[in-house]
């Protein structure tokens, strides 16, 4: 494997552990991140020795969602794309980034970038063995992407949770919500961009269990040896068997629209303000003034 820029990957016993390691952006996600993730999942994969996949991330929250500070904040692009020969293509990360209203949008390069991401993110959903995953802290925006497509989540009592982008800039590209919560609470977190406690998550079916924070490790690992005792092959079919159902509910498709969405709501009349207002009094004031109407802005690190 190539060296790991994002996360850390290591085993134990019969637990192969992925763990988010930027901590000094908040485990913020970049172009890598989706990449590195489905390689270290297809390790583990690969391992004979591995069961179970413990996912989690250090620092003071799991994953504060796209690390886009910086092209929030920039309207044109960058001195080196400027500089590129006439005639050839724009970086389609360039174009997804830091498309100005003046300059032709082409979705399809947009969503092409996008669903490689949410492919990345995936790999935990199809990934052979279970993935555990461990929340502590925060978990917003593109972050939820991970934590939702895991097969169980374990969550801080006290950690927060939820997809504020819903407000503006943003659409859920897995868009796994309804298939872990159902219609009406799905409803009621993306009409309004809303989080949830660790407690509250654990009410609403998202996350199996929630524990105080200085329990959080000790449950956590307690439900991973759990797992690990069963054998690689029943764990490898009982994942096949109930991911049919989510399959056949219609969840690629709808994966597909979300994708495409997304894109769009950087490119409506308030997704382009939300951009201009971060270009001008920067990304962190933008987030402000978006969350400071719903009495809750704080709750999130980047796009979020």
């Amino acid at each position: 494997m190539d060296t790991l820029n994002t996360m850390t990957y290591a085993v134990t016993g019969r637990i192969a552990r992925i763990t988010l390691n930027r901590p000094a952006r908040g485990n913020g996600i970049t172009l890598d991140l989706p990449r590195e993730l489905a390689a270290c999942v297809e390790r583990a994969n690969l391992d004979p020795a591995v069961h179970v996949i413990a996912l989690a991330g250090n620092g003071s929250g799991f994953c504060g969602g796209y690390d886009l500070v910086d092209s929030a904040e920039k309207l044109q692009i960058g001195e080196d794309d400027a500089a590129r020969p006439p005639g050839s293509p724009l970086d389609p990360r360039v174009q997804m980034r830091n498309h100005a209203p003046g300059e032709t949008w082409d979705p399809v390069i947009d969503y092409a970038m996008m669903s490689r991401n949410v492919k990345g993110f995936m790999s935990l959903f199809h990934s052979d063995k279970p993935v555990v995953c461990k929340v502590h802290g925060f978990c917003v925006a593109g972050g939820t992407d991970m934590a939702l497509c895991s097969d169980l989540l374990v969550i801080a009592d006290d950690a927060k949770i939820g997809y504020p982008p819903a407000r503006v800039w943003g659409s859920p590209t897995t868009s796994i919500w309804f298939h872990r919560i159902g219609l009406e609470k799905s409803k009621r977190l993306l009409f309004t961009g809303d989080c949830l406690s660790g407690k509250e998550a654990q009410a609403w079916g998202l996350a199996i269990e929630s524990a105080p924070p200085d329990q959080l490790d000790a449950r956590f690992e307690a439900l991973l040896e759990r797992i690990a005792r069963m054998p690689v092959n029943q764990l490898v079919m009982m994942k096949l068997l109930l991911n049919q159902s989510v399959m056949q509910q219609g969840l690629h498709t709808t994966q597909i629209l979300g994708t495409v969405f997304d894109g769009i709501t950087r490119h409506t009349k308030e997704g382009h303000a939300f951009q201009q207002r971060a270009a001008e009094a920067g990304f962190k004031q933008a987030v402000r003034e978006r969350d400071e109407p719903f009495g809750d802005y704080g709750l999130s690190t980047f796009k979020g």
